[in-house]
């Protein structure tokens, strides 16, 4: 079963790199169209720092400390910075979830983020349901900028 969880990742943050790469001309990522709270360029870096603190750090035990607000203030970073981030990022996660056993899904995840136990399998389920999220906030973003 951790085996979905490391294709499925792997496979759309694959496809949020395709996306920022499709950027263009590429300070469409930093665009932020009326009535819209973020730009593609910082829900991209957002969804990196999300991933490798909740997976790379905790799950993988990746030295990173995660800067939450930055990932929402910082402008203007060229592409190629955020598509290093997307790609540092695939990697600390697939090494993170290549270290789990399909038992622990089953498990009593040992931080409470939500005010709740949960599983570790839940949390997983709830972190790619969040990267799928912005990942479509971003396509839509790019074909509207685009348009």
């Amino acid at each position: 079963m951790t085996t979905y969880f490391q294709e499925l990742f792997d496979r759309d943050l694959g496809r949020l790199e395709l996306e920022i790469n499709d950027f263009n001309p590429e300070s469409n990522l930093w665009v932020i169209p009326s009535g819209v709270l973020n730009s593609a360029g910082n829900l991209a870096v957002h969804l990196c720092g999300n991933l490798r603190h909740f997976i790379g750090h905790e799950l993988g035990g990746f030295d990173y400390q995660r800067d939450r607000e930055r990932e929402f203030s910082v402008k203007n970073l060229p592409k190629n910075m955020i598509l290093e981030e997307i790609l540092l990022c695939k990697n600390q996660v697939k090494s993170s979830l290549d270290r789990l056993e399909d038992q622990i899904l089953h498990e009593k995840y040992p931080i409470e983020h939500f005010g709740k136990p949960m599983t570790y399998g839940f949390f997983l389920a709830h972190l790619y349901g969040h990267l799928n999220y912005h990942l479509g906030q971003i396509n839509y973003l790019r074909r509207i900028i685009e348009a």
